[in-house]
């Protein structure tokens, strides 16, 4: 497998479950050692790197937390800063005005004493987002960060996702939904047993006769500017031999 994602552009990448999107990103973020090939990231190889000089470089959105603790949503994003501090420090003012800022950004500063327990599920989502901009890396790896979220929601994090590619960030999200890659993202990428069998523009990877060959199911693609890109599932599930 061989890939790069470039700064600017936001990359989706699919797959069925097991696929292996997540072993990907576990090796990417540096929780699985024992692969073979090499993953760089701004030029140095992440092998090399401690947590948190990668995460100087790499920040990563889950699906969704449960903290353990009801932190201010404040101290939730102050940690992503720490990478930046000594390991005993307190949070300085810089850091604290990093916080403000992406909180400002996200259009949450009104969570800013809120206990992260009692977010919403999409409340919750902006803010391991803001998190990750605190943290100041460019690189972004989002792992199907609307999968739990009302259409609203969804729609609101996908299109902060590609307003943060629009800034130059690197965006590399993984979505079960081939619609939302086919809508928000650049370039898709469609994994299949451990392998990327497609990549390119969104309009070029995300086929009929691909989902078809990959999923199972019979869907009408558009890719039409004018008519409004997306996928009606035809509730036709094919068999494969």
């Amino acid at each position: 497998m061989c890939f790069s994602v470039n700064d600017g552009e936001f990359a989706a990448l699919l797959g069925p479950n097991g696929a292996g999107k997540t072993t990907l990103f576990r090796c990417v973020l540096g929780f699985l050692k024992d692969y073979s090939g090499e993953i760089s990231c701004a030029g140095q190889d992440i092998s090399a790197l401690g947590p948190r000089d990668l995460a100087k470089l790499i920040a990563y959105i889950p699906q969704s937390t449960t903290p353990v603790f009801n932190h201010t949503v404040l101290d939730m994003v102050l940690m992503g800063t720490n990478c930046h501090a000594g390991r005993l420090s307190t949070p300085c003012k810089a850091q604290v005005e990093t916080a403000e800022l992406a909180l400002e950004k996200l259009g949450i500063t009104e969570f800013r004493n809120r206990g992260c327990r009692t977010l919403s599920g999409g409340e919750a989502q902006l803010v391991l987002i803001a998190r990750a901009v605190a943290q100041g890396a460019k690189a972004l790896i989002m792992d199907e960060p609307s999968a739990n979220l009302d259409l609203g929601n969804k729609q609101l994090v996908l299109t902060l996702a590609r307003g943060l590619s629009r800034e130059g960030y690197m965006v590399l999200m993984s979505v079960h939904e081939p619609d939302q890659a086919l809508v928000y993202a650049d370039r898709a990428m469609m994994l299949s047993q451990g392998s990327i069998i497609a990549d390119g523009a969104v309009g070029d990877v995300i086929t009929e006769k691909l989902i078809a060959d990959v999923y199972g199911v019979s869907v009408t693609v558009s890719n039409s500017d004018s008519a409004g890109k997306g996928i009606l599932y035809n509730s036709q599930f094919i068999m494969h031999n």
